[in-house]
């Protein structure tokens, strides 16, 4: 029998009611086009949600873009990122966190994950950082800190690390929008923050992102390198490579009214997240990924689980995700780690089995604000069950 007649998403959009306004506001301007008020007081928007719980991030600024894709290879570029250099990346993510690297022509240099946050491990970091040093004599560019599933990373660790080799940091906050870590708003850590607005995320503009920065100049810069690299002059004039990565005012005007159910989008996740946490507590065969201490404070934008492989019911991964799609349920593996990727088969890697075991093991859940607790608890029970289940003889 199906959990719903309905088919229950990893995370759908959700809209509040006030987005037509905004992009009503905007049509009646005919400003439809890359640039316009809705952009602007979007970035402002996001400006205050991220520095409102520090005073001294009030200088930060941000500059929304097409996508998050977009806004890390902004990053890269205003990192000086260029051919022949190396960054380094989490080997567990999505490949949009690596490939910008590629598309400046430097290499990704993968770095494997720690088990309690499943983000870049410390250790293996410095040892990597040490390691391409002694091979190329050179230090890497920049390092691309992931916070998966909106789990912050070990932030100070992985900070400390880059400071004592001078190596900047690009923090990959794709998925993290409202995780905090020490009471402060994960984007603004590294020398750069990425974010992404895409559908499936906390908030959406349909298509989108922003990168974070630490000033009005950076912000200045990274909008004249997503515009084309246009000169200020009465034509068209251009003295380096620039890139059409400007979010449109409609795209904006979605964002407007996304941020007034962003604290409530929020709050859902972690609601859900406490369903699974408390659901799973019990049965030893399904590890709910939880904070792992009182520093990190996830969004929970998709809450995971571990599947012990000794299970009684046999389930794996992608067993459950077969009998939970049967049920009308989608569930999703974890990322498959980049240097299991054959695209990047010959990239450097660091790895310890961490990122490789995860992966093996683990399941993302329904997790969005159309996930209703009588679901969650529905999900979770059936996934106890089949792990639980003993098979017969």
């Amino acid at each position: 029998m199906m959990i719903s007649n309905e088919r229950i998403l990893l995370c759908k959009p959700h809209l509040g009611g006030e987005e037509r306004r905004f992009i009503d506001e905007a049509f009646a301007d005919s400003w439809v086009t890359p640039l316009g008020p809705h952009v602007d007081g979007f970035e402002e928007d996001l400006k205050k949600f991220l520095s409102a719980s520090d005073p001294t991030l009030r200088s930060i600024e941000v500059a929304a873009v097409s996508a998050g894709t977009a806004a890390i290879h902004l990053a890269l570029i205003m990192l000086g990122v260029g051919k022949g250099d190396e960054v380094i990346c989490q080997d567990m993510t999505f490949a949009a966190s690596a490939n910008p690297v590629v598309y400046l022509g430097a290499t990704p240099v993968f770095v494997d994950s720690e088990p309690s946050t499943w983000n870049m491990s410390p250790s293996l970091l410095e040892r990597a950082i040490a390691d391409r040093i002694a091979v190329t004599g050179r230090k890497p560019k920049a390092i691309v800190m992931v916070h998966l599933y909106g789990m912050p990373s070990d932030i100070d660790a992985i900070l400390g690390v880059a400071a004592r080799y001078d190596i900047p940091v690009v923090e990959d906050a794709a998925e993290a929008l409202g995780s905090q870590y020490k009471g402060r708003e994960c984007s603004t850590f590294g020398r750069f923050g990425v974010l992404s607005f895409n559908g499936n995320k906390i908030i959406t503009t349909s298509g989108g992102g922003a990168v974070v920065c630490r000033d009005a100049a950076d912000k200045k810069r990274v909008l004249f390198l997503a515009t084309q690299a246009r000169e200020p002059k009465p034509y068209y004039h251009h003295l380096e490579i620039g890139y059409n990565y400007r979010l449109s005012n409609i795209s904006a005007a979605i964002g407007r009214g996304q941020m007034l159910v962003l604290e409530a989008h929020i709050a859902h996740h972690r609601m859900l997240a406490d369903i699974y946490r408390r659901a799973f507590a019990e049965c030893k065969w399904v590890e709910f990924h939880d904070n792992p201490a009182a520093d990190y404070n996830a969004n929970f934008w998709l809450s995971t689980i571990l599947i012990d492989p000794a299970n009684p019911g046999r389930a794996t991964p992608l067993s459950l995700l077969s009998a939970m799609g049967a049920l009308n349920v989608e569930t999703r593996l974890l990322w498959k780690p980049m240097h299991m990727q054959p695209v990047y088969a010959d990239a450097p890697a660091y790895t310890d089995g961490t990122s490789e075991s995860l992966f093996s093991r683990g399941l993302c859940l329904p997790s969005g604000p159309w996930v209703t607790p009588a679901q969650a608890r529905a999900i979770a029970g059936e996934i106890v069950r089949l792990c639980s289940a003993q098979t017969e003889s």
